[in-house]
Order: structure tokens, then C-alpha cells, then sequence
């Protein structure tokens, strides 16, 4: 078939790829280009953050774990052991099913203050050689990529027999959806040095504290500001991350600031991945409403578009 796929991000670029490897005569087209997406701003850290159903979630993070750990560098993706810390003594998570192992983090390992944590291996995508890496292998599979404004799904492919719409945010105007949100985050991109684990704690919903290494730079976390859509970088806020990060890893505070960075998480009550049928007759199968987890689910989600596209 002809499919369409809007939206160049993460959730676009892995369905286009798994509907070509399908046999399926794929484009896409999107308003902006892989690197100035939602996803290129991405820690891009394995982990289902503000996306339910749990169930589906769980479903499709095991899903996207299988495909990123056996993938390598060459592709952007290491797998990379880490830490969770929580003030308070918790429970496994409820998406515990979609990980090899998970085990708890010695108390007397624990930093002053903690009380809590989990300790586990999972898949760390530099996006900046991931998106690449996506894009090359669309164009090996002749899938074009065309950059424009898409107003709404009922004019975005007139000769597809079906559209994907993996608009992200964008899928509040392209496709009516007021239940999407942002969630600002805004995060500090310094040098590596040295790091090999990354740390994760939560214990504020709002200002999130990750460490989350690359092979070249370290991404330094974060924020996420519900309903906020402001793209520039705030310097306060900016040090903050930085104070946060440097008091559990003491090292950073010999690493250079490169590059200050914001995104907007697409966030939904749920995701929405199902079929629709639009004024034009066409077919289109949304996947969007991810929240701060479109990498983790993006080969998962990707893997169901192919299957509801191929049930016809």
C-alpha cells in the first residue's frame, strides 16, 4: 500500500522504517526535519516516563528494549547500567515485566538522604547518531522525506491509501486532539568526562534530576512543566539542573557547558494508537501521546502501526 507518515521524530521515523521493511510504499512529511524534532532534544535514556496505559506501555517498552539492545554504536545505542533513587522505601515498578533484570541498589551504596533504589541495565540512544542512522536506513529503502507545513490529516497524502500520524504535539491541530499537552523540559548538555552510569531521581515532579551519558557529551536534566510551551532556555533554571546533577555526581562540576537545549514532551492521558477513517475515505492509524517516553516506545508502537495497516 501507500502509506503516508507524518511527523519526523522518533515515533515518525521507526514507523516508516518497520512499513517499508513491510513491503509498503512509504513517504513522509513533516514540518520540521529529525533534527529539530521533540526526539533530538531527547536524553533518549530507556525508561517509560508520563506514557500510559501501563498494560500497553509495559507491552511496548519491552518491545523497543529488544530492538535497541541489539543494535550498537554504529547506530547510536549503548546499553548502559544505572541507578533510580527514591527519598522513600519503593515498591518494583509497574513496568518492571519489560526488563531482563532489575535489582535494588545496597543500602550502604545509597547517598545521604535516599532511602531507595533501583539498579538495571537498559538502552541509551544518542539521537543526534540515531536520527542519522534512521534516515540513512529510509533512504536505502527509497522512503522520502518531505519537509512541509500539514494543516490537517484530510490534506496531508491525498494519493495514500493510508496515513500514520505520528505528529506528536502536533497532533492537537492536525488532528483535533485537545487532549494533547506539552511538558516542557529543558535540559544541559556538557562534556563527557569519563562517565559510563547514569543516575535518575524523581523525588520532584517538576524539576527531575538525570545524568544520562553519551559517548561524546553528557545530557543533564531536568525540567517538566506542564502546559508550558516556551522554547528558550532559561539560565536560572539551566544552573539549577546543573547544582541538582553535580550534588549526586560531584564530578560534573569540572565539565564545560556546551549547549543548553528545550523540548516539549507530547504528553496524553493516553497514547493513542488505534485506526480512524478521515473525510477523504483514507485509513489513518494515529500514534502519538507519549509523553517523555517516544523513544522507549518507538520501535514497540511502530510494530503494532504495521500490524493494524497490514489488517486492512
Amino acid at each position: 500500500m501507500r502509506v503516508t507518515v507524518v511527523g519526523a521524530g522518533i515515533s515518525g521515523l521507526t514507523c516508516a522504517l518497520r512499513l517499508a521493511e513491510s513491503g509498503h510504499h512509504v513517504d513522509v512529511v513533516a514540518a520540521s526535519p529529525p533534527e529539530r524534532t521533540t526526539s533530538a532534544v531527547a536524553a533518549a535514556l530507556w525508561y517509560p516516563y508520563r506514557a500510559l496505559p501501563q498494560r500497553e506501555v509495559t507491552r511496548w517498552a519491552a518491545g523497543t528494549f529488544a530492538v535497541l539492545s541489539a543494535l550498537g554504536p554504529e547506530a547510536g545505542v549503548r546499553m548502559r547500567r544505572g541507578r533510580e533513587l527514591f527519598r522513600q522505601p519503593a515498591p518494583d515498578p509497574w513496568w518492571r515485566d519489560a526488563v531482563p533484570a532489575l535489582e535494588r541498589v545496597p543500602a550502604h551504596e545509597l547517598p545521604d538522604g535516599w532511602a531507595d533504589g533501583l539498579q538495571l541495565t537498559v538502552p541509551v540512544v544518542d539521537m543526534a547518531r540515531h536520527l542519522p542512522w534512521l534516515l540513512d536506513r529510509l533512504g536505502g529503502r527509497g522512503v522520502r522525506l518531505r519537509l512541509a507545513q500539514v494543516d490537517d490529516l484530510q490534506t496531508a497524502a491525498p494519493s495514500a491509501d493510508v496515513v500514520v500520524n505520528c505528529a506528536g504535539l502536533g497532533a492537537r491541530d492536525v488532528a483535533a486532539d485537545a487532549e494533547v499537552h506539552p511538558v516542557r523540559g529543558q535540559v544541559v548538555v556538557v562534556e563527557q568526562i569519563g562517565l559510563t552510569d547514569w543516575l535518575l531521581a524523581q523525588d520532584d515532579p517538576e524539576a527531575l534530576t538525570y545524568v544520562v551519558p553519551r559517548e561524546q557529551t553528557i545530557v543533564l536534566g531536568g525540567t517538566a512543566h506542564v502546559g508550558r510551551e516556551d522554547l528558550e532556555p532559561e539560565p536560572e533554571t539551566a544552573a539549577q539542573v546543573v547544582r541538582r546533577c553535580t550534588k549526586l555526581v560531584p564530578e560534573l562540576a569540572a565539565a564545560r557547558v556546551l549547549e543548553h537545549k528545550v523540548g516539549l514532551r507530547p504528553a496524553r492521558r493516553a497514547v493513542r494508537l488505534e485506526v480512524g477513517v478521515l473525510s477523504t475515505g483514507q485509513r489513518v492509524v494515529h500514534d502519538y501521546g507519549h509523553g517523555g517516553a517516544g523513544v522507549t516506545l518507538s520501535y514497540g508502537c511502530a510494530q503494532d502501526v504495521v500490524a493494524l495497516v497490514d489488517a486492512g
